[in-house]
């Protein structure tokens, strides 16, 4: 117990820390475009664009698909099974910028969901590799930023979505 008290510490104290650069207008609404690159509907626009160009047959779309058969169940138990409360609930007088989803925050949604995808397609497309560790880093930043999200929540989010890319890519 005394491990997780020291790892909640550590936590709120990253929280206050990225929140105080959050006051720039600039970055809050950087945050929330980024944050709805997140949402999903990129993620079908690229399966629709693999199907488009490669049908069915295309690896990373079979890939894709079965990671997140994988992912979005594994994410569902974990989040409903440890029910960290959201830093709104968790914090006194705080309210973040929006209005989550769900009522958990354990572990990211779109985080892993992010790191999902840029690490399929990095496999895939090598050469995108960079930008897209970038984008998913930069996902996983704004949920912070729009106090949604704890920054362990999306450590263990980053690492749920390579863990399951990459026992995808195995199965393939």
């Amino acid at each position: 117990m005394k491990l997780l008290y020291s790892i909640h510490k550590y936590d709120v104290f990253m929280f206050s820390w990225l929140l105080n650069i959050r006051m720039y207008h600039a970055l809050t609404t950087l945050s929330r475009y980024l944050s709805k690159t997140g949402n999903g509907g990129l993620y079908v626009l690229i399966a629709a664009i693999l199907f488009w160009q490669h049908g069915l047959e295309s690896k990373c779309l079979q890939a894709m698909l079965l990671a997140f058969a994988i992912e979005r169940p594994i994410y569902f138990v974990l989040k409903n099974s440890l029910k960290r409360n959201r830093p709104a609930a968790a914090l006194e007088n705080f309210h973040s910028i929006i209005t989550p989803s769900d009522q958990f925050s354990f572990p990211s949604g779109h985080t892993s969901a992010a790191f999902m995808v840029a690490t399929l397609l990095a496999y895939y497309f090598p050469s995108l590799a960079v930008a897209l560790y970038i984008w998913a880093t930069l996902v996983a930043c704004s949920r912070v930023l729009l106090g949604v999200h704890f920054p362990t929540d999306t450590l263990v989010g980053a690492l749920l979505g390579i863990s399951v890319a990459v026992f995808s890519l195995g199965q393939l």
